[in-house]
């Protein structure tokens, strides 16, 4: 093995060889999550990676991963057919009980480029779980088919870290995180939403609009949200500065057809989120808005 190959150190935002993840981390060689299990079955860290596809290489990559801010938005192992929270998806969801360290990395280099080399592999950062819940998706074949998402918190602060005291420095690491933010944790796992008996719902057409609203860029996104609530009767609709909003995208007064309602303000936090709105959320937003108006949160690519 070179001297090229052979890290034991990683720092956020440097490019690594799949070979040095490998031999580095004691991951396999083949698979989007890869675990280092020790004695007595325990995982000693995690490796996650990922890609976001263009649009010619979607078909060739049918994972709906994106980072938004310090969210990394992850689909589980298995590239066809319908995802089980079995083998190393469910080994995720036991970080909280000891902090092992999950490591995030993106290809962002093309192999067919000869002046880049072995080393297409950026470092994100250590990987906090949040969450996981099940959600629908395309697969190589265009079918539609279950999968299993997962969030992470990218600590981008995280520095170097060296790989024999990484199980340490993930635990210290996710521990300031939490208290930074006050963490409180909703469900982990979030179960899907039940579709009313009546409401008949074609497949592939929900799959196409939901994978087009989220292309939509997020300042795009609440406007989009603005131009249907006008569409729908409300008046003196206005979008907030993007940012410094204080949680508050949009505001709207219902408008005359809404007699009974007439004049109320009501105020969106607009959402492209996979997932459904957790309470969390719903609580900062209440207490970013007047208590007297109507709040509405909105995960507007929930399927």
């Amino acid at each position: 093995m070179s001297e090229d190959d052979a890290s034991d150190t990683f720092k956020v935002g440097e490019f690594y060889s799949s070979e040095q993840i490998q031999r580095a981390l004691s991951v396999g060689n083949a698979g989007g999550i890869r675990a280092c299990v020790g004695a007595e079955n325990v995982v000693r860290r995690i490796v996650v990676l990922t890609a976001f596809p263009s649009a010619r290489q979607a078909k060739e990559n049918p994972y709906h991963d994106r980072i938004e801010g310090d969210i990394l938005f992850y689909t589980g192992a298995g590239r066809a057919g319908d995802q089980t929270l079995a083998g190393v998806n469910k080994r995720i969801p036991q970080q909280p009980k000891t902090s092992f360290p999950i490591y995030g990395f993106v290809i962002e280099r093309s192999r067919r480029d000869p002046k880049i080399g072995p080393k297409r592999w950026r470092f994100l950062g250590l990987l906090e779980y949040i969450r996981h819940y099940p959600d629908s998706q395309a697969d190589l074949h265009g079918a539609i088919r279950k999968v299993w998402a997962f969030e992470f918190r990218i600590i981008r602060d995280a520095g170097n870290i060296e790989v024999k005291n990484d199980y340490l420095m993930s635990e210290k690491l996710i521990c300031a995180s939490r208290s930074r933010r006050d963490h409180v944790m909703d469900e982990a796992e979030i179960l899907p939403m039940e579709t009313p008996g009546e409401l008949v719902l074609d497949p592939g057409k929900v799959e196409l609009m939901r994978a087009r609203l989220l292309g939509v860029a997020p300042q795009r996104f609440e406007h989009l949200i603005s131009d249907l609530l006008t569409r729908t009767g409300f008046e003196k609709v206005s979008v907030t500065k993007y940012s410094q909003d204080g949680g508050i995208d949009v505001n709207a007064f219902a408008g005359r057809l809404m007699w009974p309602l007439k004049d109320m303000l009501v105020q969106v936090q607009a959402k492209r989120w996979l997932h459904t709105v957790g309470r969390k959320e719903v609580a900062e937003l209440r207490g970013s808005c007047n208590g007297r108006n109507k709040t509405v949160a909105r995960g507007g690519a929930k399927a």
